[in-house]
Formats: C-alpha cells, sequence, structure tokens
C-alpha cells in the first residue's frame, strides 16, 4: 500500500538512476486506500475507483470540463488547425485541428503543496553540507 511511512517494496520512495526519487501512486494505491480507510471489499474499491475514472474520461471525450472542489479543474481545450512547416524540407504541411487537456491545481491543493515539509520527511535527507557545491553556496 501507498503509505509514504516505510522503505518496504511498496515505499513511494526509490532507488533510480538519478538518485532517491518518489514513485508515482498508481491506481493500485487508490484501491488499496479505499480498502483500508472505508473498510470495503477489494472487489467494491476497484469498482468505485474504475466508475469514476470512466465518468472522468466519458466526461472529458464529451467535451466537457470537470472541477473537483480542493483538488482543482480538467479543461478541454480546443486548438485551430494551422499550416505547419517541415523543419528539414520547408514543406508546407497542414496540422488537423485537434483537442488538448489541461489541468489546473485549485487553490487549497496549491498552498498545501507548498507548505513546508513537516519534521519528520525532514529528517531522512541527508545533512545540508553533503550537497555544498565547490562555492560553498548549498546548491547542487
Amino acid at each position: 500500500m501507498y503509505s509514504g511511512l516505510d522503505n518496504g517494496p511498496e515505499s513511494p520512495v526509490t532507488k533510480g538512476s538519478r538518485g532517491l526519487r518518489e514513485r508515482p501512486m498508481l491506481k493500485s494505491d487508490l484501491i488499496n486506500i479505499l480498502v483500508a480507510k472505508r473498510g470495503v471489499t477489494q472487489k467494491q474499491a476497484e469498482a468505485t475507483i474504475e466508475t469514476i475514472f470512466e465518468s472522468m474520461k466519458d466526461a472529458l471525450c464529451r467535451g466537457e470540463n470537470i472541477e473537483i472542489r480542493g483538488l482543482g479543474a480538467f479543461h478541454v481545450k480546443n486548438y485551430q488547425g494551422y499550416q505547419g512547416r517541415n523543419p528539414k524540407t520547408g514543406q508546407v504541411i497542414p496540422v488537423k485541428p485537434k483537442r488538448g487537456l489541461l489541468f489546473r491545481t485549485g487553490k487549497e491543493l496549491r498552498d498545501r503543496v507548498n507548505r513546508p515539509a513537516p519534521l519528520q520527511a525532514q529528517s531522512d535527507l541527508p545533512p545540508s553540507s553533503e550537497f555544498k557545491g565547490s562555492s560553498g553556496t548549498g546548491t547542487l
């Protein structure tokens, strides 16, 4: 389960080629959290998460925007077609109109993400002296 408290095989912190990094939360993590916090069965949790995601995907495919207070909003943006160019040959190529998705965080989530980390999470970090560059500025 995605708990963020341990360093077991399911820990959100993994060792990659670029050092320590957090692994992304997966759909299965959301299902496990629903099972643990709400006491529903695994199948009920899977069906609930799948229903929510399918409903969101269907709405976005219909061109509807989704707003979730405290989280943010998904917006469907329409892009007009235009005349592009092949950079190698300079040939004019028509680019078809398309739609893209934007996600804008809500103020509550943005403020929470930018809040200073609690002391417990900071204690896992190595001392700042290990990160000082040759100039001693403390930057990487």
